[in-house]
């Protein structure tokens, strides 16, 4: 029987909350609150004036009309409280999710008095744009040397009904899954490149923290959050290998600037003995040349000034 070759198909990224019902948000029906207020008191105080005055004219025998009275002002107050309890006071940067026996209703984000339906519940959400910090964290990265990074994201609700039925704590999720993305992006990269052409978390800041800011998006999307701004509030090698860490850094520097001053030198040499020759100063055979380059790129670059020394005689004696 011929042998069938079973191909691995790429997996989806996972998304925290792809199971979770989606949830868009929607003005909910509101009208002004000033007419509303205006109504309800109206009613509440015709209530109690009616409520006093049955109560008054059934202490004084006359039930047949205090009675209704009665009735119809305590009625009538009930109706205006329960219909005052429809007022909504919102502040800037705040939005009221509405709910209908369970049922999402719309959000009012119009600043001011509003009024809605009595029967209503009505959930606070603050749309403020926030900051969180992460604490420091230790984790290995690409290369596994242990690194302590922390890092700031600024954010701010998008979406509230998401922030409110798509997760259970938008703040802990913001939270928990800043966390992760740090970690996971910790881990992709090395603390310094080999090379110059590939990316590092201290060469490549601006690099690193737009994957960041794309994976960060991706992960709080199910909560109707959106990403403004993360930046890294700390980066450095973990304690236990900072010192040796710093000793690779410090020879590194050192070869660099070695073979800058060598690569500056051997430009200086080749000018000189080019000019030289141009201007027909001095007859240089090979040996002459071989020792004028050596004394040169000693002067160019030694660590300390040059001695002089006179030579009173030629090159072969």
């Amino acid at each position: 029987m011929p042998d069938h070759q079973i191909t691995a198909q790429p997996t989806a990224p996972h998304n925290p909350a792809a199971h979770q019902p989606e949830f868009n948000e929607h003005a909910a029906k509101s009208i002004g609150g000033g007419l509303a207020l205006l109504l309800g008191l109206i009613g509440l105080l015709l209530g109690i004036t009616l409520t006093i005055a049955g109560g008054s004219l059934i202490d004084d025998g006359s039930a047949d009309i205090g009675a209704p009275s009665l009735i119809l002002g305590i009625l009538l107050t009930l109706a205006s409280f329960f219909a005052i309890r429809g007022l909504n006071m919102v502040a800037p940067g705040e939005a009221r999710v509405v709910q209908l026996f369970g049922r999402y209703k719309g959000t009012i984000r119009t600043d001011g008095l509003r009024w809605v339906n009595p029967l209503t519940s009505r959930k606070k959400i603050s749309t403020r744009v926030r900051n969180h910090e992460t604490e420091v964290m230790k984790v290995n990265d690409a290369d596994g040397n242990p690194v302590e990074l922390a890092a700031v994201v600024v954010w701010q609700v998008e979406d509230t009904a998401k922030a409110t039925f798509g997760v259970d704590d938008f703040i802990e999720f913001v939270s928990i899954q800043t966390e992760a993305a740090v970690r996971h992006i910790a881990i992709e990269y090395p603390y310094d490149a080999p090379d110059e052409d590939g990316l590092s978390l201290r060469g490549n800041a601006e690099e690193i923290t737009q994957k960041l800011d794309v994976e960060l998006s991706a992960r709080v999307r199910s909560a109707g959050v959106r990403i403004i701004e993360s930046r890294f509030s700390h980066l450095a090698y973990a304690p236990e290998i900072a010192a040796a860490m710093l000793q690779r850094q410090q020879a590194g520097a050192v070869v660099a600037a070695r073979q800058q001053i060598v690569d500056g030198a051997v430009g200086m040499v080749e000018a000189a003995l080019t000019r030289l020759d141009a201007r027909n100063l001095v007859e240089l055979d090979e040996e002459r040349k071989a020792a004028m380059v050596s004394n040169l790129l000693v002067v160019l670059c030694g660590d300390s000034a040059p001695q002089p020394v006179i030579n009173t005689g030629t090159l072969y004696q």
